[in-house]
Formats: C-alpha cells, sequence, structure tokens
C-alpha cells in the first residue's frame, strides 16, 4: 500500500482528500461523521459574524440524464454562534487527533477583526486557518468574501493581518470570479500566505422555471446569484490551480478544489500541482462514504504506477502545461476508424460534414455493406470525430510521422524576425 500521506505547508493529515468549507462541515457531528468514515481533513465552514440564511437555497443542473452535473446555492456563511462552533471544534479535535481540522473564515476587511477571530479560533486547538475571500454571493454584497478577493490590495493586506495574528498555518481560499486568477495568487503569496486554496464558486443562475418564470432557486417568487460547483466546473478549476502551480513566484503549496468527484479527479488536480483535494458536491450528492473508494482507487493507482507515495504526484504535469506559443505545429495526428467496431451510427460523419472539415466519407464494400473511412491527407487532427463517438475504441487519433522539425508559433515569429533584421542590415 502507498503512503497516502500529505503535508499541505505543515498541516497533516493521513490522505489527501478533505471536505471543503461548505454545508457538509457545518457542525461538529457531520465533521466527526465524516472522519469516522475516512476523510483525512475538513475546513469548517466559514465563521464570522452570524447571518440569517434563507429558505430554499440549493439547485442542480441536471444534463442528459446525469443528475447534478452542477450544483448552486445561496446559502451563506454560518447561521450559528461563533462560542457554539468553537466548542464544537475543540471537541471534533480532541476526538480525531490525527485528521486535518482547517477552520474557514470570512470578517469584514478590518485588521483588529481578523486579529480577534483569529486568535479565538487558534485558541480552540485548530491545525490551520482559511480565508474565506471567495464567496461570490450575499456576502460579497456587504464587503467581504469575492468583494476582496477581486482585489489584490485587499487579498494582500487582509492575509497580512491574519499572518500577524496566526501561530498556525494561513491557506488563502481564491475566487474564480477574476481575469487572472494568479494575480490574486501572487498577492496572497506577498501577504506572507502558508498556501492557496482554489478554486471557491462561479457566480452563476441555475435557471428559471419555464411554468412560473421563477428563478431556481427562488425565495417567495424572487432569486439571487448564488455560486456553482460540482462536476460542471472541473475544467475551469483545473486550470486555475494549473495557472497558479507554473508560475514561478507563487511558490506555496495548493489545495485544490472544484468538481473534484472521485480518486480519478483528484489524480488529476495533484499532477497539476495540488498537494491535496477539497470536495464538497460529491459528498453533498453521495455522502460521506465515497471517501472508501476514493482511498481504494488513489490506492491501487499509484501501486499500479509503482509510486510509494502520494506526494509524489504534485506537479508530474506543470511542466507540459505551456502558452499556446509553445505547441508544435508540426505535430499531426489523423483519425482512424475500426469498421470492425463502428456501429454506423454516423454521429462522426455528421459532426464532421457539418462542424468541421468534411473528411470523412461514406463508402460500400463489395458486399453492399457501408462504412465510413477517414481521408487523412484532409484529416486536421481536431479529435471531434472521436469525442462525438459513442462506442469506445471505434475511432482513434493516431499520430503521425514527423513531418519536419518541431516548430512553435514562437520559434517561427522568432525567426521571421531575425530574417527581417539580416535583410534590414
Amino acid at each position: 500500500m502507498a503512503d497516502l500521506r500529505i503535508n499541505l505547508a505543515g498541516i497533516e493529515s493521513p490522505n489527501p482528500f478533505w471536505l471543503a468549507s461548505a454545508p457538509p462541515t457545518n457542525t461538529g457531528y457531520q465533521v466527526q461523521r465524516a472522519f469516522e468514515a475516512g476523510w483525512g481533513g475538513a475546513v469548517w465552514k466559514t465563521l464570522g459574524d452570524p447571518i440569517i440564511n434563507t429558505s430554499s437555497r440549493f439547485a442542480a443542473v441536471h444534463f442528459n440524464g446525469q443528475r447534478v452535473a452542477g450544483f448552486n446555492n445561496i446559502e451563506l456563511i454560518t447561521d450559528r454562534p461563533l462560542e457554539v462552533n468553537l466548542k464544537e471544534i475543540a471537541e471534533t479535535k480532541k476526538l480525531f487527533p490525527d485528521r486535518a481540522l482547517v477552520v474557514s473564515l470570512m470578517v469584514e476587511p478590518k485588521r483588529d477583526k481578523w486579529h480577534e477571530i483569529v486568535k479565538k479560533v487558534e485558541a480552540v486547538g485548530v491545525d490551520g486557518l482559511e480565508l474565506n475571500f471567495g464567496c461570490p454571493h450575499g456576502m460579497a454584497e456587504r464587503g467581504m468574501g469575492s468583494a476582496s478577493g477581486q482585489q489584490p490590495d485587499l487579498v494582500e493586506k487582509q492575509t497580512y493581518w491574519a499572518k500577524e495574528a496566526a501561530r498556525t498555518p494561513v491557506i488563502v481560499k481564491l475566487t474564480p470570479n477574476i481575469t487572472d486568477i494568479t494575480a490574486t495568487a501572487l498577492a496572497a503569496v506577498r501577504g506572507c500566505a502558508d498556501a492557496i486554496s482554489l478554486i471557491n464558486t462561479i457566480n452563476s443562475l441555475a435557471g428559471v422555471d419555464l411554468d412560473t418564470w421563477n428563478t431556481i432557486p427562488h425565495v417567495g417568487g424572487k432569486g439571487s446569484h448564488g455560486g456553482y460547483c460540482g462536476p460542471a466546473v472541473k475544467p475551469i478549476a483545473l486550470n486555475m490551480v494549473a495557472e497558479c502551480a507554473r508560475h514561478p513566484r507563487i511558490d506555496v503549496p495548493i489545495s485544490g478544489i472544484g468538481g473534484i468527484s472521485d480518486w480519478r479527479d483528484a489524480v488529476e488536480f495533484m499532477l497539476m500541482g495540488a498537494t491535496g483535494v477539497q470536495i464538497c458536491t460529491a459528498a453533498m450528492h453521495h455522502g460521506f462514504r465515497i471517501v472508501e473508494d476514493m482511498i481504494d482507487g488513489l490506492n491501487n493507482y499509484l501501486d499500479s504506477k509503482g509510486i510509494a507515495s502520494v506526494s509524489e504526484l504534485t506537479g508530474r504535469s506543470v511542466e507540459r502545461y505551456t502558452e499556446w506559443g509553445n505547441l508544435d505545429l508540426n505535430y499531426a495526428v489523423t483519425a482512424q476508424i475500426d469498421t470492425e467496431v463502428c456501429i454506423s451510427c454516423n454521429k462522426c460523419y455528421i459532426a464532421c460534414e457539418d462542424t468541421s472539415h468534411q473528411c470523412i466519407d461514406r463508402l460500400t464494400d463489395d458486399t453492399g455493406r457501408s462504412y465510413l473511412k477517414v481521408r487523412e491527407e484532409d484529416c486536421v487532427g481536431c479529435n471531434l470525430c472521436a469525442i462525438v463517438c459513442p462506442v469506445e475504441g471505434a475511432i482513434e487519433m493516431i499520430e503521425q510521422p514527423a513531418s519536419g522539425i518541431s516548430m512553435t508559433w514562437n520559434e517561427r515569429q522568432a525567426a521571421i524576425a531575425t530574417l527581417k533584421q539580416r535583410k534590414e542590415a
């Protein structure tokens, strides 16, 4: 069995699977149930000045038969008194001393407010703090959450204020509702953050009821924008994690969040730079015991790769993620259809004919049986036919022999500039 232990900026846990700060970590009862199920850590639901939550606060986007492809919520931070939360945090840490117990915090952007809550929370024995600069709704309208998280100067200041009082590691949770995630990640680093976590939820409206015309969800006929998460946001989250991981000046550990539903998703996030991952929607959909499959799957994967420790995965794919201008323009793949596997549904033909490069022919053999064939000389290797094909293995993208030396767009432009300079000289 591989070693699944991680150390995120000094916060240790027996495996990389943590519950994210959200409804599943609202109470000691819930977090203790999660730890009993096997979760390596949890980030307690955001503490601050308690608020009043609305009734009717969740919504989901179902797609093509898949339940909860995306999840939307308008729930805010804790609606329970700080003293009650602190008492349950202390009890939980005492019962599970080997699990990572981090607490999410959100207060007004004032130095004394940050000092006050940091000291109170650390006094009950937490392993670390997570500053919530990501919540896009409700709290943002009050100048907190993503309203702070979208301003690098406020991210830096508030991180520094928290660090002034903190004795445990400070993680800064970043909002995806921004043009460049690395701008705020760098601000967190300047503020002396020990780690960053991302992404928080994406600003969204789940839908509109076509019968009543109410938003989904609605509160007495009125709706509001909320935070979007779940499997649908994974590609966005994975990109932002990778952008931070490959930035030379963002030199702190990353806790990956966003659409992680199983061990495979977790491995992808770790390969792209995350030390560990946080999970919410999958737990809300299927319950805490999903972590058992995650642990087993990760163990089996590491064993199959001959990897002794999960920490060896972190960042292994980062160097393969680059700017478009660094891609080899002479690299080529073409589609190949296996006629023995193909069911002749014509999905690939229609997709290619209508929306791509018209390089699939419908032919008939000597027996009168119709089949599909790719004209390789016209195929640009876009992958669309393989993507829309409903049969695994019916279409493969085959790497072609190199047509010349590697040539990227950046190299091409540099060569053109050099030739121009020579001519001018």
